[in-house]
Parts: C-alpha cells; structure tokens; sequence
C-alpha cells in the first residue's frame, strides 16, 4: 500500500491529534456527558429550548466528535502497542546476548577452575553485577587481553539492556495512559448515544421516520451552491476509491469501525480509499489535510467533504451534488446532498 504524502500542516494536525490523546480526556468526557445530560433534559416547551430533532442532531454531533477523538486514541494505541513489542523483543534478545557473553566468561573460570586456580577477577562474572569491578584497573591487569574486550563487549551488553528495559517501561507506561484515554472516550461516545436515543424514542413516529431516512436537521439545503459540474475522478486511484465507497452502501454506521462489514465517518474513507493503495490518517480531522484543498465548485469524485468547524464528519463526494458517507449510529452508509452540513473543506488526497 503506499504512503500519502502529508503536507507539514498535516504533520501538525496529527501531533496535535497525539497530545490531545494523552491529556485531555477528562476535560473532554466531562464536556461532552455534561452537554449530553443538557441536551436530553431540555424542556422542549420552553421559549428556547432546541426541539428534538435538533437536541437529536447536538447529540449525535457530540458523539462523532467523541468518536473521532476515540479513534485518534486507538490509532496511538496501536503504534504504541508495536513500539512496546519491538522494545520487548530487542530487550529479549539483548539478554540473551548478556547471558551467551556470561556463558563464555563464565567457561573460563571453570576452565580454570579445573586447573586448579580460578583468577579472582573472574569470578566476578558469576555475581549479578560484575560491572562494578571493571574499572579496577588493578583487577583488569590479571586478565589477558581477550578477556578485558570480553568483559568491556559485557559491559556494554549490560548497559544497553537496561536502557531497553527503561525504554520498553516507559512506553508500557504510556500505553497503559492512552488505555485509560480510550475508556473516558468510549463512555463519552456512550453517553451522547444514550441521550440520543431517549430523545429519538421519544419523536412522533412521522418524525423518527423521517429522520432515519435522511430528512435530518443537520441539512444546510438552504445553503446556495455553486454550479456542480459532473467531472470524472480526479485520478484513476480517486476512481477505485469512490468505487469501493459505493459497494459499502447499505453497510451500518458503528463508530471505531473500519470495515469491512461496518464503518464510522472517517472509516469509511480509510477503507475506501486503503482500496486503492493510499494511506490515509484515521481521524476526520487528519484527513482534511491528507491533500490539497480544492473550492467547491472544482469539486470531483473522490474528494473529502469536510463538515463543521471541528472537522468532525468527513463523506466523499460521487458527483451530481452528492455525498456518500456513513452518518450516524443506526443508519447505514448512504447517499446524502453535498450541502447537508456545514462544508469546512474539500481535500483532495
């Protein structure tokens, strides 16, 4: 699969992505299950209150947005994850290295040994940290020239494991804070959720109907586009991308998925465009800058719509002034109007 090249504000987008993983969950969860305990508790007859298919609309946004910051916390997870495996197993073979340099000293000892006189420098190397005696010059001058390069090759072996083990530690550490991210997360997506289905229960049937179909209020359609222009794929990988997007159709919306029988916003991207031998980040945030913007009007099949001022939903564009992407939990990834939320931007990856 190849790589896409990021521009360098993509480079900071993800880093940012990785700080916000590592500390800023609890002000996170407490924002969005707070907001969500406001949202289902609005008095829909008040003066100002939102009605519920907008209280429906903020809470689902709440949980996409919680969604993409669970997903940005898994990506890290699994880098560090690999990183934690790859340390282990360097620190692994590093002390066998440290036993088989042990071993040989240790053979000239009993060698030795059965000579009748075993060098006291070398018995050192039958104590835990023989280490400590190698600067004595004094202890260094019995041994022969072989077993000083032998003894100073150990010392290094010893000191490179521990830096592994510290290292390999302090990755387990970090891992175990991002775990720990991942489950405040998970509890907000669940929370917004929640809420969202008391107040989607509680809708006139009519209303839940409609919603579920797609006449749902984040719709901007009063929003004057421009001349859309039915253009082909901006690439032939674009082409396979859109493809591959469409033969998801019908598939559900679970968030943290990334196919193939099951997508969140920005999964769906991922997966369709993975088709296709391109790499993309994992969050909508990332992708909005995994290429180049392009202005709504020059729009092409296989372009990323970026929605809201948090880049929190991400659909592909197919041509004809649509979409297809995977909206929200419980519904299924469809077609929906280009303008059916806020356009943040259009990227081209």
């Amino acid at each position: 699969m190849a790589s896409h090249r990021r521009t360098p504000h993509q480079g900071i987008a993800a880093r940012t992505t990785r700080v916000t993983v590592l500390s800023a969950a609890a002000a996170a969860t407490a924002a969005l299950s707070g907001g969500a305990a406001q949202l289902a508790a609005a008095d829909p007859s008040g003066g100002t209150a939102p009605d519920a298919a907008t209280r429906l609309d903020g809470l689902y946004q709440q949980a996409e947005q919680a969604t993409q910051k669970y997903d940005a916390a898994q990506e890290t997870a699994k880098q560090l994850r690999g990183e934690v495996a790859d340390l282990q197993d360097r620190a692994a073979r590093g002390q066998q290295r440290v036993n088989a340099l042990r071993d040989d000293l240790g053979a000239v000892a009993a060698s030795q040994y059965r000579e009748g006189a075993v060098d006291p420098t070398l018995a050192l190397l039958l104590s835990d940290h023989p280490a400590q005696y190698l600067d004595q010059a004094s202890a260094l001058d019995r041994l022969g020239e072989r077993q000083v390069a032998q003894l100073d090759e150990l010392q290094d072996a010893e000191r490179t494991l521990r830096l592994q083990r510290s290292e390999a530690a302090g990755k387990l550490a970090e891992l175990q804070g991002v775990t720990n991210q991942l489950q405040h997360r998970k509890k907000a997506v669940q929370t917004a959720l929640a809420g969202a289905q008391a107040v989607l229960s509680g809708m006139p049937p009519a209303q839940r109907a409609a919603f579920r179909a797609g006449g749902d209020p984040r719709a901007s359609r009063d929003q004057v586009l421009p001349p859309l222009l039915n253009l082909p794929a901006s690439s032939g990988r674009a082409a396979i991308a859109v493809a591959a997007a469409r033969r998801m159709l019908g598939a559900p919306y679970v968030w943290g998925a990334t196919g193939p029988g099951s997508f969140d916003c920005s999964g769906l991207m991922q997966y369709a465009y993975a088709q296709a031998g391109v790499a993309l980040p994992r969050t909508s945030q990332e992708q909005m800058n995994a290429g180049p913007h392009i202005p709504l009007d020059q729009a092409r099949p296989g372009d990323l719509v970026i929605y809201r001022s948090d880049a929190s939903h991400v659909g592909m564009y197919v041509g004809g002034g649509q979409v297809i992407h995977a909206p929200y939990p419980g519904a299924r990834v469809r077609y929906d109007p280009v303008n059916m939320m806020p356009i943040t931007a259009i990227t081209r990856p």
